[in-house]
C-alpha cells in the first residue's frame, strides 16, 4: 500500500486573524457613560467621589467669598430706595474683585487636579509663572490673567449652583431608596409614610413603589456621573487657558527667546572681535614690522630682497583687508563714542558725498545702536553699488523713545528686495528688535531708507 503524503497542515482561524487591539480606555467619564460594562468600571466611583470631595471645596470658596459680597447681598436684600442700595453694592463689587481672586486662586490647582476623577485629559498650563520673584510681581501676574478672573467666576457659580442642586439631587436618591425601603418600614408598623406628594398606609400600598425603585436603582450611576461630568466640563472650560492666552505665551516665550540668541549673537561677535583685533592683527603687525626689517638689511636688488619685498607688500595688503575685516564686524569708535561718531566716520569712508546729522541726547541700547549702525551702513552700501547715487544723507534723532535713522540718496530709485540689494536681511535684523523698516524708492531716485528702533531708555553721554 503506498504511502500517502503527509497531509498540509492548515492554517487555523486563530492563527490566521489579526489580533484586535483592546480599545483605548474612555478619555473622560461622559465618554465611558456612553461603552456597555459602565456600572462595572470604576469610573461611577470616580464620580461619586468628585461630587462628595466638591462639598469642602464650596464650603472652603463659598465662606470668605460670601464674607466678601455681604454688602451686596444686604444691598439685595434691602427694602431701601436703589440710590441708598448702590454703594454697599458697588463696595461688595470691589471687595469682591479685589480680594475674591486671593481666596480663589490656592483652590485653583486642587480643583485642576480634581477634575482628573472625571477627566483624565491633561488640563494643559494654568497660571503663569510670575517674571519675577516677589509679592508685587505675583499679584501683578495673577491679577492680568484671564484665566483668575474665568477661576473666580466659576467658584462663585459653584458656591451659588451647588446647595441648590445637589439639593435637588438627595431628595431625587432620597425618594428612590425611601420607595425602596417602603415595604420593610411599614412592615415593622411605622406607618403611615409620606413619599414626596403619595401617603403610603400599608406594605401593599408600598409595593408598586419599591418595585419601580428597584427597576431604576441602576440608573443612580448614571445620575450621579451625568451631574459629576457637567460639573467637570465647566471646570475644564473655565481653569485652564484659552488657545488665544496659550498663544499668547509662546508668543512672549519666542520674543525671549529671540532676545537671548541676540545676546549670544552680539557676545560672539564681540569675542571674535578682540580674538581678531588683539591676536591675529597683532601678529600680522609685528609679521610686517620684521619683514620690513629685513628688506632693509638685504642687498637691493638681490633675489631675497625681491622676495621679502613681495612678502613684505602682501603682507600690508592683508594688513589693510584684516584691519577693514574688523571693522566691518563691529567699528571700534561705535563702541567707544558712540553712534553719532560712527555715523560720522561711515560717511567719511563712504565714496559718496555722504552729509550726517545725529541729534541724540545719550546713547542708545547697545543692541539698538549696533542696529542703527549697519542698517545705515548697508543703506548706504546699497546707494553705492546700484543705485549711481553722487550723494547721500544720513539723519538719525530720537523722538518719543524711538531711534529714527534716515538714509537719503539722490540715485536712480527702484530699489527691490528680490534684487539682492540687501533690504530683505536688513528688514530681518531690524526686526530683531521690534524695529520697523520703510523704503521709498520710486523708479527714477530718490530713495529713502527709513528704520525705526525702539530705544528707551537713553544712556546719558558718559564723562
Amino acid at each position: 500500500m503506498p504511502n500517502d503524503p503527509p497531509p498540509t497542515p492548515s492554517a487555523t482561524p486563530s492563527a490566521t486573524r489579526s489580533a484586535t487591539p483592546p480599545p483605548a480606555p474612555p478619555p473622560t467619564l461622559l465618554a465611558a457613560m456612553g461603552r456597555r460594562g459602565f456600572l462595572l468600571t470604576a469610573w461611577p466611583w470616580r464620580a461619586a467621589g468628585y461630587l462628595l470631595s466638591t462639598v469642602p471645596v464650596v464650603v472652603a470658596a463659598g465662606l470668605p467669598l460670601v464674607l466678601l459680597g455681604m454688602p451686596l447681598l444686604l444691598a439685595a436684600t434691602s427694602d431701601a430706595a436703589l440710590g441708598e442700595r448702590a454703594l454697599p453694592a458697588a463696595i461688595g463689587l470691589l471687595l469682591i474683585a479685589g480680594l475674591g481672586p486671593a481666596a480663589t486662586i490656592p483652590l485653583t490647582g486642587l480643583e485642576r487636579r480634581r477634575l482628573r476623577l472625571v477627566d483624565v485629559r491633561p488640563a494643559g498650563p494654568g497660571h503663569r509663572r510670575p517674571p519675577e520673584h516677589g509679592v508685587l510681581p505675583w499679584f501683578r501676574t495673577r491679577y492680568t490673567e484671564p484665566v483668575t478672573w474665568r477661576a473666580l467666576g466659576y467658584f462663585l457659580l459653584l458656591s451659588a449652583a451647588v446647595p441648590v442642586l445637589y439639593a435637588a439631587l438627595m431628595s431625587v436618591l432620597a425618594f428612590q431608596f425611601g420607595a425602596v425601603a417602603a415595604p420593610l418600614i411599614l412592615l415593622g408598623g411605622d406607618g403611615p409614610m409620606v413619599l414626596g406628594p403619595v401617603r403610603l398606609a400599608t406594605p401593599a400600598d408600598a409595593l408598586p413603589y419599591a418595585v419601580a425603585g428597584l427597576v431604576l436603582l441602576p440608573a443612580v450611576p448614571y445620575l450621579l456621573s451625568l451631574a459629576a461630568a457637567a460639573q467637570g466640563a465647566l471646570a475644564r472650560a473655565l481653569l485652564r487657558h484659552g488657545s488665544g492666552e496659550r498663544l499668547q505665551a509662546e508668543l512672549v516665550e519666542v520674543a525671549r527667546s529671540r532676545a537671548r540668541l541676540v545676546d549670544a549673537f552680539e557676545a560672539e561677535r564681540r569675542r571674535i572681535e578682540r580674538d581678531l583685533h588683539d591676536g591675529a592683527q597683532q601678529r600680522l603687525l609685528s609679521l610686517t614690522l620684521k619683514l620690513g626689517i629685513a628688506r632693509v638689511d638685504l642687498p637691493p636688488g638681490s633675489p631675497a630682497a625681491d622676495s621679502v619685498a613681495d612678502a613684505h607688500d602682501e603682507a600690508k595688503r592683508l594688513m589693510t583687508e584684516l584691519r577693514e575685516l574688523v571693522h566691518g564686524i563691529h567699528p571700534r569708535v561705535l563702541t567707544d563714542r558712540g553712534l553719532a561718531a560712527a555715523l560720522g566716520e561711515l560717511a567719511d569712508r563712504s565714496p559718496l558725498a555722504v552729509t550726517v546729522e545725529a541729534d541724540l541726547p545719550g546713547r542708545p541700547p547697545r543692541q539698538v545702536e549696533s542696529t542703527a549702525y549697519f542698517a545705515a551702513a548697508e543703506a548706504l552700501t546699497n546707494a553705492a553699488k546700484h543705485s549711481g547715487a553722487d550723494r547721500a544723507a544720513v539723519v538719525a534723532r530720537v523722538t518719543g523713545g524711538v531711534l529714527t535713522v534716515e538714509v537719503t540718496d539722490d540715485g536712480a530709485g527702484g530699489a527691490d528686495p528680490a534684487r539682492g540689494t540687501g533690504l530683505t536681511g536688513l528688514a530681518d535684523r531690524v526686526a530683531v528688535i521690534d524695529g520697523r523698516l520703510l523704503v521709498s524708492s520710486p523708479a527714477g531716485g530718490p530713495t529713502l531708507v527709513r528704520v525705526e528702533l525702539p530705544c528707551e531708555p537713553i544712556r546719558p553721554p558718559s564723562g
